[in-house]
């Protein structure tokens, strides 16, 4: 086999000191112990089109390196064996391939040929998606069938009313933020179906317990998942938002150990990713493990390094600097909002609240899932909680229900961020904005403190927050209410 080292590994992303690798590594011979990395080389070459007519400018990728469609449609792209899949950036303007629920923009890689072709086929939209919405549900964690059933119950029927009170004509995607399932493989099928009757297609981000446990590296972790769902790291565009999925559980080798961490290989895929995305530009990153959280300072710790966030944050951060942009994650089981100068973070509460042990997650947030609605490269979201109208978006507990202060009332605003005022009302007459302070939820710890409640998973104990606001009315006030008012102007509020 003859070919030009130097540039066959920087196809790779092999690049700097790395090119030196001996010539005698390039043959697919097991020289990296029991096994073989095949690292011949292999064409993919195929056509994007719609209707009989290419499409140009459309990014393909080995998951390695980007090339993008000519005039024709057609794509030639120099890989290697390693590679198990080819799949397309699906442009702005075309509906998103699908298999019942699932979304189908790639093409696993047949082994042992030396060109391999692959067409892609979309069809146009008939309608405007600069105007679209999607949802995010984060970790549904079905670890039995009677999970499940809960899912099929309550989950589904819930987006499904969801989708119906939008217009016919409005686009509407779901991600699946992570932790599809909890380690029973077996359930993937289960999560499918439940995704195949919402109605809407659903992007998916691999999770901690998405993994296969008895993976030597952190390589052969997403077998499985990519199995049945295809890349872990991907991009898609609609309207004029540019949506990326990263893999950020790195597996350690052992059950149950990761940490929060995106790959070199990933890193370099996105480098090229982000060079066809015009800076000023708005992006949607989903991943499973938060790249940051307020968890640490909340519990009097200094920031993590490990499971709970992404190790190197900072690093992805610098890429994203150019654009707006809004991070998706799951992983805590709680919801926390954060933002810094143009990246906002939005960690959501849970699909399955306290993994199906009651209906709140650990620090009051309803079990529930994010919507999102997107006009040009604007967003608006609200959470939306299963069961519950749209409408709901705070609780309140009266006198008595936090130990520490029983003289005040108290309420949980579970979606705040900075930019929300949450204001109180004593018998009609305006008192000024509630102190907000970090604290657990009351019904969280009602339900959820200690290992003598009878729990269906003794782990699950309340966690603090940031969304809990306090005020302390007067002996003989007669009705206290509550108003909030998140960035957008929408105002809510509870009365007790």
């Amino acid at each position: 086999m003859t070919l030009n080292r130097r540039k066959f590994l920087k196809n790779l992303g092999i690049t700097g000191s790395l090119l030196t690798v001996p010539s005698v590594m390039l043959n697919a011979k097991p020289l990296f112990g029991r096994g073989n990395i095949d690292l011949s080389n292999v064409t993919l070459k195929g056509r994007v089109q719609s209707n009989g007519k290419g499409i140009s400018g459309v990014q393909v990728t080995d998951g390695i390196n980007i090339v993008l469609t000519d005039k024709n449609g057609d794509y030639v792209l120099q890989s290697n064996g390693t590679a198990e899949f080819v799949y397309i950036s699906v442009p702005s303007g075309y509906a998103f391939p699908e298999e019942k629920g699932i979304a189908n923009f790639f093409r696993p890689l047949s082994k042992g040929n030396p060109v391999v072709k692959n067409d892609f086929s979309l069809e146009k939209l008939k309608v405007d998606d600069r105007k679209h919405a999607f949802v995010v549900w984060a970790d549904p964690q079905m670890k039995s069938k009677k999970d499940v059933e809960l899912l099929m119950s309550q989950s589904v029927p819930d987006l499904q009313a969801l989708v119906k009170s939008y217009p016919t004509d409005l686009l509407i995607h779901g991600i699946g933020c992570g932790d599809l399932v909890w380690d029973e493989f077996e359930l993937f099928a289960d999560y499918k179906e439940a995704v195949g009757k919402t109605g809407i297609p659903f992007f998916n981000v691999i999770g901690n317990h998405d993994m296969d446990n008895e993976a030597r590296t952190d390589d052969g972790s997403s077998n499985t998942f990519k199995k049945q769902f295809g890349p872990t790291y991907y991009s898609y565009n609609r309207g004029e938002v540019h949506y990326i999925v990263l893999d950020d559980v790195f597996f350690l080798g052992a059950a149950k150990n990761y940490i929060g961490y995106i790959t070199e290989n990933q890193l370099q895929w996105l480098d090229q990713d982000l060079a066809h995305v015009k800076p000023g530009s708005t992006i949607v990153l989903s991943t499973h493990i938060p790249t940051f959280t307020g968890q640490q300072r909340r519990n009097g710790k200094p920031e993590e390094v490990g499971g709970g966030t992404v190790a190197n944050r900072k690093q992805l951060y610098k890429m994203l600097a150019p654009y707006k942009v809004h991070i998706m994650s799951g992983h805590t089981h709680f919801n926390d909002n954060w933002e810094e100068g143009d990246i906002m973070e939005h960690n959501h509460g849970t699909v399955c609240g306290a993994w199906w042990t009651g209906p709140i997650c650990g620090d009051g947030t309803p079990g529930g899932y994010g919507v999102y609605e997107v006009d040009g490269t604007e967003i608006k979201w609200y959470y939306k909680s299963t069961g519950l109208p749209k409408e709901t978006q705070l609780r309140i507990y009266p006198k008595g229900k936090v130990k520490e202060s029983p003289d005040e009332i108290s309420a949980n605003v579970w979606n705040w961020d900075s930019k929300w005022k949450v204001e109180w009302y004593e018998d009609g007459v305006l008192k000024g904005p509630m102190e907000h302070r970090v604290a657990y939820d009351p019904w969280a710890v009602e339900l959820y403190l200690g290992p003598q409640l009878p729990k269906k998973h003794k782990f699950v104990e309340p966690t603090l927050n940031d969304h809990m606001f306090f005020a302390k009315p007067s002996p003989d006030a007669k009705k206290i209410t509550v108003k909030a008012t998140d960035r957008f102007g929408n105002i809510y509020e509870e009365s007790i």
